[in-house]
């Protein structure tokens, strides 16, 4: 399915009211109704994220938090969200952001500061990580027009992404409702599934950038360029493979722990997208990087995208559980 044509007309996203307009423009199209993870149709669902992020990085950001508060709502069998709402999910936990909540009857009074807090000027709820009287995580709903919710300027001076508005929130008994029990966020099969589908999003932007040298080679035969062009071709088709791959395995097993396979898929996309960022701009030199806004862009987006990997941190994790596998894992 097509994007829609009216999307052009926020073309430049110059700030996060404008990329808001367009998430909105998507959801009113029901273009957020992606199919679930595990569903039988999960590459259907990375194959829209990806789509989103090669049409802009910025508006996936939001559309990716969005179709996962949805995916997560769904999951832990929650209340349906409000008709025409739009979501951010913000789980990040610095040190010196963490949010409380306190239950007061069937509601939960919602306390502290949440660090990037992507889009929160412009969605209606977030679903925000919390801590509860016992010390447990708690995932909570939020409606972010209430008394009790301040939107900062804080805590976001990013060039690449900037439009996001990732900023920090700060919560002062606002009124929220439990989704799911203590724990459930982290410990739901969605969370790693979840996790492969923001590299397919990353996998879009490094897609889109690729398209821009073949283009160029498909106009200029230039051996050099060719031969980059090759080499992300490459590198584009491997993380294809693995994605392809863990679409299929989540939905042949969709109660299983996809921490493994989040792993190796995010590991890999995150090589290939560092591999086209090296060769289409060697191919190209810097005529794109000036002249072609939509490219500029893109190419100032997607590195500070993928630092939500967690880089050798996780490649260490992956290691550790690696070397106590038995002998043959990589046979084919």
């Amino acid at each position: 399915m097509e994007l829609p044509a009216n999307l052009q007309d926020y073309r430049g996203y110059a700030d996060t009211q404008a990329l808001g307009a367009a998430l909105k423009a998507l959801q009113a199209q029901g273009l957020d109704q992606l199919p679930l993870p595990g569903s039988g149709q999960t590459l259907a669902r990375f194959a829209r994220l990806a789509q989103v992020a090669g049409h802009d990085l910025r508006l996936c950001k939001l559309f990716e938090g969005h179709t996962d508060a949805l995916a997560i709502i769904a999951e832990l069998d929650s209340p349906l969200p409000p008709l025409g709402s739009v979501w951010g999910t913000w789980a990040a936990e610095p040190p010196s952001a963490k949010v409380r909540v306190r239950r007061d009857g069937q509601r939960l009074s919602v306390h502290g500061r949440k660090a990037w807090c992507s889009g929160a000027a412009v969605v209606s709820h977030g679903l925000v990580t919390a801590w509860d009287e016992d010390d447990r995580q708690q995932l909570v709903a939020v409606a972010m027009a209430q008394p009790g919710v301040n939107v900062t300027d804080e805590g976001w001076n990013a060039v690449g992404m900037a439009a996001t508005g990732s900023v920090d929130v700060v919560f002062d008994g606002a009124w929220g409702v439990a989704v799911g029990g203590p724990g459930d966020y982290l410990s739901r099969p969605g969370f790693w599934q979840g996790g492969v589908g923001i590299a397919a999003c990353w996998y879009g932007g490094a897609e889109r950038l690729a398209e821009v040298l073949r283009e160029h080679c498909s106009q200029h035969a230039q051996p050099h360029a060719l031969a980059h062009l090759g080499a992300v071709d490459s590198a584009l088709n491997s993380a294809a493979c693995v994605l392809r791959a863990s679409a299929q395995q989540i939905d042949r097993a969709p109660q299983a722990d996809a921490w493994e396979l989040a792993q190796q898929a995010r590991a890999c996309v995150e090589h290939t997208v560092e591999q086209v960022i090296r060769h289409v701009g060697r191919a190209l030199g810097a005529g794109p990087y000036c002249k072609d806004p939509h490219f500029a862009q893109l190419i100032a987006d997607l590195p500070v995208y993928v630092r939500q990997s967690h880089a050798e941190r996780d490649l260490a994790g992956l290691g550790e559980f690696v070397a106590s596998a038995p002998m043959g894992r990589w046979q084919l």
